[in-house]
Protein backbone atom coordinates (compact mmCIF):
# COMPACT_ATOMS: atom_id res chain seq x y z
CA UNK A 1 0.00 0.00 0.00
CA UNK A 2 3.14 2.41 0.74
CA UNK A 3 4.39 1.70 -2.04
CA UNK A 4 1.76 2.21 -4.45
CA UNK A 5 1.21 5.52 -2.66
CA UNK A 6 4.52 6.36 -3.53
CA UNK A 7 4.25 5.77 -6.96
CA UNK A 8 1.37 7.65 -7.19
CA UNK A 9 2.81 10.77 -5.43
CA UNK A 10 5.40 10.48 -7.83
CA UNK A 11 3.38 10.39 -10.45
CA UNK A 12 1.98 13.54 -10.03
CA UNK A 13 4.85 15.39 -9.03
CA UNK A 14 6.46 14.97 -12.26
CA UNK A 15 2.85 15.75 -13.60
CA UNK A 16 3.13 18.61 -12.22
CA UNK A 17 6.70 19.93 -12.71
CA UNK A 18 8.44 18.38 -10.25
CA UNK A 19 7.42 21.32 -7.70
CA UNK A 20 5.93 18.88 -4.88
CA UNK A 21 8.31 15.92 -3.45
CA UNK A 22 6.74 12.44 -3.66
CA UNK A 23 6.76 12.00 0.16
CA UNK A 24 5.45 15.31 0.88
CA UNK A 25 2.32 14.64 -1.75
CA UNK A 26 1.63 11.10 0.29
CA UNK A 27 1.06 13.18 3.65
CA UNK A 28 -3.04 12.75 4.10
CA UNK A 29 -4.99 16.04 4.07
CA UNK A 30 -5.63 16.61 7.43
CA UNK A 31 -8.18 19.28 8.09
CA UNK A 32 -7.29 22.52 9.41
CA UNK A 33 -7.97 24.14 12.72
CA UNK A 34 -8.90 27.47 12.71
CA UNK A 35 -5.96 29.57 12.42
CA UNK A 36 -6.97 31.84 15.16
CA UNK A 37 -8.94 29.47 17.10
CA UNK A 38 -9.53 30.70 20.63
CA UNK A 39 -9.54 27.33 22.47
CA UNK A 40 -6.55 24.69 23.02
CA UNK A 41 -6.94 21.83 20.69
CA UNK A 42 -7.41 18.51 21.98
CA UNK A 43 -5.48 15.29 21.48
CA UNK A 44 -8.00 12.55 23.09
CA UNK A 45 -6.74 9.73 24.68
CA UNK A 46 -2.59 11.24 25.08
CA UNK A 47 -1.37 10.75 28.93
CA UNK A 48 0.73 13.76 29.22
CA UNK A 49 1.68 12.21 32.90
CA UNK A 50 4.44 10.01 30.74
CA UNK A 51 7.24 11.25 29.43
CA UNK A 52 6.83 13.53 26.19
CA UNK A 53 6.01 12.00 23.35
CA UNK A 54 4.56 12.93 19.93
CA UNK A 55 0.87 13.99 19.24
CA UNK A 56 -1.34 12.35 16.98
CA UNK A 57 -1.66 12.72 12.93
CA UNK A 58 -2.97 15.94 11.77
CA UNK A 59 -2.29 19.55 12.35
CA UNK A 60 -1.80 21.25 15.46
CA UNK A 61 -1.72 24.89 15.73
CA UNK A 62 0.88 25.91 18.01
CA UNK A 63 4.78 26.91 18.49
CA UNK A 64 7.82 25.31 18.63
CA UNK A 65 9.30 25.75 22.28
CA UNK A 66 12.55 24.05 22.22
CA UNK A 67 14.61 22.45 19.36
CA UNK A 68 16.63 19.83 20.68
CA UNK A 69 19.72 17.64 18.99
CA UNK A 70 17.10 14.74 17.78
CA UNK A 71 13.53 16.44 18.12
CA UNK A 72 11.45 19.40 18.40
CA UNK A 73 8.88 19.90 21.59
CA UNK A 74 6.01 22.52 20.72
CA UNK A 75 3.02 23.05 22.26
CA UNK A 76 -0.63 24.57 21.38
CA UNK A 77 -1.40 27.98 21.29
CA UNK A 78 -4.75 29.41 20.95
CA UNK A 79 -5.83 33.38 19.89
CA UNK A 80 -6.67 35.45 22.74
CA UNK A 81 -8.74 38.89 22.33
CA UNK A 82 -7.23 41.85 23.48
CA UNK A 83 -9.04 45.01 24.64
CA UNK A 84 -7.14 47.37 23.07
CA UNK A 85 -5.28 45.77 20.09
CA UNK A 86 -7.06 42.69 18.07
CA UNK A 87 -5.04 39.93 20.10
CA UNK A 88 -2.22 37.79 20.59
CA UNK A 89 -1.41 33.86 20.40
CA UNK A 90 -1.30 32.66 24.04
CA UNK A 91 -0.04 28.82 25.08
CA UNK A 92 -0.83 27.21 28.44
CA UNK A 93 -0.42 29.29 31.52
CA UNK A 94 2.52 27.96 33.36
CA UNK A 95 2.69 24.45 35.17
CA UNK A 96 0.53 23.47 32.29
CA UNK A 97 2.08 20.05 31.26
CA UNK A 98 0.46 20.05 27.82
CA UNK A 99 3.42 19.46 25.12
CA UNK A 100 4.78 17.21 22.67
CA UNK A 101 7.94 16.02 21.25
CA UNK A 102 8.62 15.24 17.33
CA UNK A 103 11.40 14.84 15.38
CA UNK A 104 11.55 16.48 12.23
CA UNK A 105 11.19 14.78 9.21
CA UNK A 106 14.34 15.20 6.57
CA UNK A 107 12.05 16.46 4.14
CA UNK A 108 10.30 18.88 6.26
CA UNK A 109 7.99 21.24 4.37
CA UNK A 110 8.46 24.82 5.97
CA UNK A 111 6.00 27.71 4.60
CA UNK A 112 7.51 30.86 6.49
CA UNK A 113 5.29 34.43 6.40
CA UNK A 114 8.69 36.08 6.42
CA UNK A 115 10.83 35.08 3.73
CA UNK A 116 13.85 32.28 4.29
CA UNK A 117 16.07 34.93 5.79
CA UNK A 118 17.50 35.50 9.28
CA UNK A 119 15.92 39.39 9.01
CA UNK A 120 12.29 38.35 8.57
CA UNK A 121 11.77 42.09 6.55
CA UNK A 122 9.28 41.25 4.09
CA UNK A 123 6.05 39.31 4.40
CA UNK A 124 5.17 36.09 2.03
CA UNK A 125 1.75 35.24 3.01
CA UNK A 126 -1.11 33.41 0.86
CA UNK A 127 -4.28 35.10 1.52
CA UNK A 128 -5.62 33.14 4.76
CA UNK A 129 -2.46 34.88 6.59
CA UNK A 130 -0.51 31.66 6.30
CA UNK A 131 2.89 31.37 5.14
CA UNK A 132 3.71 30.82 1.56
CA UNK A 133 7.52 31.00 1.19
CA UNK A 134 8.95 27.70 1.10
CA UNK A 135 11.98 27.58 2.51
CA UNK A 136 14.59 24.46 4.34
CA UNK A 137 14.79 22.71 6.73
CA UNK A 138 18.03 24.90 8.45
CA UNK A 139 15.95 27.57 8.41
CA UNK A 140 13.08 26.30 10.18
CA UNK A 141 14.97 25.08 13.09
CA UNK A 142 17.03 28.13 13.22
CA UNK A 143 13.81 30.40 13.39
CA UNK A 144 11.88 27.93 15.57
CA UNK A 145 14.32 29.28 18.40
CA UNK A 146 11.62 32.35 18.41
CA UNK A 147 8.54 30.97 19.00
CA UNK A 148 6.24 31.66 15.72
CA UNK A 149 2.72 30.47 15.62
CA UNK A 150 2.32 28.45 13.17
CA UNK A 151 0.63 24.79 11.69
CA UNK A 152 2.11 22.16 12.92
CA UNK A 153 1.39 19.10 10.82
CA UNK A 154 2.80 15.31 12.43
CA UNK A 155 2.23 12.35 10.33
CA UNK A 156 3.46 9.21 11.44
CA UNK A 157 5.46 10.21 14.52
CA UNK A 158 7.39 13.12 12.67
CA UNK A 159 6.70 16.75 12.23
CA UNK A 160 6.03 16.73 8.31
CA UNK A 161 5.35 20.22 7.91
CA UNK A 162 5.06 23.75 9.38
CA UNK A 163 3.32 26.84 8.04
CA UNK A 164 3.74 29.89 9.96
CA UNK A 165 0.82 31.91 10.78
CA UNK A 166 1.37 36.17 9.67
CA UNK A 167 0.98 38.33 13.13
CA UNK A 168 2.14 41.92 12.84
Amino acid sequence: MKRSMLAVAAALSVALGGAIPAEAAAIPNFPKPKIFGTTFQSDPGHDFTKHISSRKDGILRGWITHVGRTQVEYKPIKWKKDKYTEGYFVGPPEGDVTAYASPVAKNVVFLSAFGCSSKMTGTTVDKGGLGAKRCSRKALLTRAKSTRPSLITVYRGQIVKVQEIYTP
